[in-house]
This record gives structure tokens, C-alpha cells and sequence, in this order.
């Protein structure tokens, strides 16, 4: 792939308001422009969980702005590598895409201490993630 051309990642969980924010949030932070971003849910939310945005605000990410989008198949289409967070079959499946199951607790309803687990595991995921189709440019 020539460096000029960006991976795209979309995360999907069912309302978007917790595990995929975080992921689309983690990735943006670490990777910048080097990875195309998106999120969305099978049945979003109207806004996205409390304790998340302040589990995020807790290392330094502000995601108090973002809203629960709708999971369209062109956001599918667009995306080299779709990662599904727990929305089961609702989610479009492509040929040529990539697809990762992360299997993780849903933060919905709970409070920050039981986010923040969540949270730290998202993060792990991601540097992984990022590390193998944005890796830092060694110049």
C-alpha cells in the first residue's frame, strides 16, 4: 500500500455510545491522519454514555462532542477493516474486508470504575491495531 493512501477502520457496536466512541476516539489519538476513522451502531443511541466520556476525559481524550451515528453499508464499503464490538449478525458483511470480532463488555449502564477496564483494554487493542496498519514512519 503506498504510504500516501490511509488504512480506514470502522468500529461497530450496537448503540455506539460506548466500546466503538472509545475505539474510533483511541485510534484517532494515536494514529492521527494515518488511519481513516469511523463508528457506528446497529441501534445508536442519542448520546453517548456519560461514564465513557469520562473515562476517555480521564487520559486525555475529549469525546464529549460525539454523537451515536447509524451503521450504513456504505460506511462498511468505505472501511479496509471493520471491527464489530458485540452487534451480532445486524452488521453487513463484504468481500474483501477484513473483519475482527472484539469481545467486550458492554459499558452500557455502568458507572466509570466499571468503564475504565474497558477503557484500558480498548486501548491495548488499538496500539496493537495501529502498530500493524499505521505503524509510525521510521524516517
Amino acid at each position: 500500500m503506498p504510504d500516501t493512501a490511509a488504512s480506514s477502520v470502522l468500529f461497530v457496536c450496537v448503540h455506539n455510545a460506548g466500546r466503538s466512541q472509545m475505539a474510533a476516539a483511541f485510534i484517532t489519538h494515536l494514529a492521527g491522519n494515518r488511519v481513516q476513522v469511523r463508528s457506528a451502531g446497529s441501534a445508536p443511541a442519542d448520546t453517548v454514555n456519560p461514564a465513557v466520556v469520562e473515562a476517555m476525559a480521564e487520559v486525555g481524550i475529549d469525546i464529549a462532542a460525539e454523537a451515536p451515528k447509524v451503521l450504513t453499508t456504505d460506511a462498511v464499503q468505505a472501511s479496509d477493516v471493520v471491527i464489530t464490538m458485540g452487534c451480532g449478525d445486524t452488521c453487513p458483511v463484504f468481500p474483501g474486508k477484513r473483519y475482527l470480532d472484539w469481545e467486550l463488555p458492554d459499558p452500557a449502564g455502568k458507572g466509570v470504575e466499571a468503564v475504565r477496564p474497558i477503557r484500558d483494554e480498548i486501548e491495548k487493542r488499538i496500539r496493537g491495531l495501529v502498530d500493524e496498519i499505521a505503524p509510525a514512519s521510521r524516517a
